[in-house]
C-alpha cells in the first residue's frame, strides 16, 4: 500500500469534478471526483481534512484513494 498523507482541501470544483489539496509542508497536489473514496455523488469542500496518497502521472502528482477525516 503507497504512504499515506494528511492535508486540507484548497479548493475544489463540484461542476468541474475536481480542485487541490495542500499538504501539510504547503504543497499543492491535484485531485479528480474519482480519487474520493465513497458512495453516489463524491464531492470535497474547501477546509475538509484529508487523507491520501499520491500517484505520478504524465501530467504530475496527483491525490487518490482520498477520504475525509474528522
Amino acid at each position: 500500500m503507497s504512504e499515506r498523507h494528511e492535508g486540507t482541501v484548497k479548493w475544489f470544483s463540484r461542476a468541474k469534478g475536481y480542485g487541490f489539496i495542500q499538504y501539510e509542508d504547503g504543497a499543492d497536489v491535484f485531485v479528480h471526483y474519482s480519487a474520493i473514496r465513497g458512495e453516489g455523488f463524491r464531492n470535497l469542500d474547501e477546509g475538509d481534512k484529508v487523507e491520501f496518497s499520491v500517484e505520478q502521472s504524465e501530467k504530475g502528482l496527483h491525490a487518490i484513494d482520498v477520504v475525509k477525516v474528522a
